[in-house]
């Protein structure tokens, strides 16, 4: 069944006047409502008082790096943080995603390509609004209030190996792959390097207590993906 789009409520950080007004301009004629704001201070206090449905977040602020912004926002908010910046190198952006982004698109970008993305976070958003916690095994996510215990011990996770540990704990016993992972978690749907997934599943298993020659809830699946299924 196709995802059926509804109206969402944007607030833009962008200090670029002209950039603004085009967002403005282009978001609403796909019937989103939109607020603005040109300096990071004032995003926050806009996001706490009007509690949007979408930030789009530029990281060159006059006040505040956005991407120390992102971090704010992560501590009061778990609102989908899209970011549109004309920085473009791999490491910063990946640096920006394991931050708490929930994607990130480099300027100069096609209308028609935001809406696309809009769309998508909010579907991921949706989808994550689970009522209860997800239980496998002695492992218990709470994906409202971003917590892992295992075992009864908290685990201290990265917000992308939360993202990861939960988007594998919604699906038990089922095996995923990486390029899914990739897209859905890092919301690289176009390809992306396996070592990204790779590597976090490394700092996982070891938070976890366990190593991929020795797996309690993650186990590998050589050339299909990973599963995370309960101790047998």
């Amino acid at each position: 069944m196709a995802y059926r789009a509804r109206v969402a409520d944007i607030l833009i950080i962008e200090d670029d006047a002209t950039i603004r007004t085009a967002l403005v301009r282009s978001l609403g004629a796909r019937n989103h409502s939109t607020m603005t704001a040109p300096t990071a201070l004032a995003g926050l206090e806009s996001l706490v008082a009007h509690r949007p449905d979408v930030v789009l977040l530029d990281l060159g602020l006059p006040d505040l790096d956005g991407g120390a912004l992102l971090s704010m926002i992560r501590s009061v908010s778990d609102v989908p943080v899209i970011v549109v910046s004309a920085r473009d190198e791999g490491a910063g952006i990946v640096a920006v995603l394991d931050a708490g982004a929930d994607d990130y698109l480099v300027k100069p970008f096609a209308a028609d390509q935001l809406d696309a993305r809009i769309r998508a976070v909010l579907r991921r958003s949706e989808r994550g609004a689970t009522p209860g916690p997800v239980v496998v095994g002695g492992l218990v996510i709470d994906a409202r209030a971003r917590t892992a215990v295992l075992d009864g011990v908290a685990l201290d996770l990265s917000p992308k190996e939360f993202d990861l540990l939960l988007y594998l704990a919604q699906r038990p016993g089922e095996v995923i792959a990486k390029r899914e992972l990739l897209s859905e978690v890092w919301n690289q749907p176009y390809g992306g390097a396996d070592k990204t997934v790779d590597v976090h599943l490394h700092w996982l298993r070891r938070k976890m207590g366990e190593t991929a020659d020795a797996p309690r809830y993650l186990h590998r699946v050589r050339g299909v993906g990973v599963k995370l299924a309960p101790p047998t």
